[in-house]
């Protein structure tokens, strides 16, 4: 009977070729499913929801902190431009461009004199 079901042989013990061959295919097919492998167990959707809401308010915190900070330095750079006072308020890019041409129109009044 061991004979009919593949030689023989110690290897085999009873599995045809055919059902050897297919058995990563299952693992990799198993592994898709709902069975995680990695970091421990599986976490319920509420609290990977609630992760998720709390890593999104400390990331808008961060940029919200981010964009004060750039701002709080643009009206320090707005203060020490010489721009006349009934002039609108400078847009930001407005403010880096006048700032670069004011450092540059200074470098070059330094050179000749």
């Amino acid at each position: 009977p061991s004979s009919a079901a593949g030689g023989g042989s110690a290897g085999s013990r009873g599995a045809s070729p055919a059902r050897t061959a297919l058995a990563p295919r299952e693992t990799v097919a198993r592994r898709k499913g709902k069975t995680r492998r990695g970091r421990g167990k599986a976490r319920n959707e509420g609290l990977l929801s609630k992760q998720k809401r709390s890593r999104r308010m400390k990331a808008n915190d961060r940029e919200r902190n981010r964009m004060h900070h750039l701002n709080s330095a643009l009206d320090a750079l707005r203060s020490v431009l010489p721009t006349f006072p009934d002039d609108a308020k400078l847009t930001k890019i407005e403010t880096l461009r006048f700032a670069h041409n004011y450092i540059w129109a200074l470098t070059q009044s330094l050179r000749l004199a």
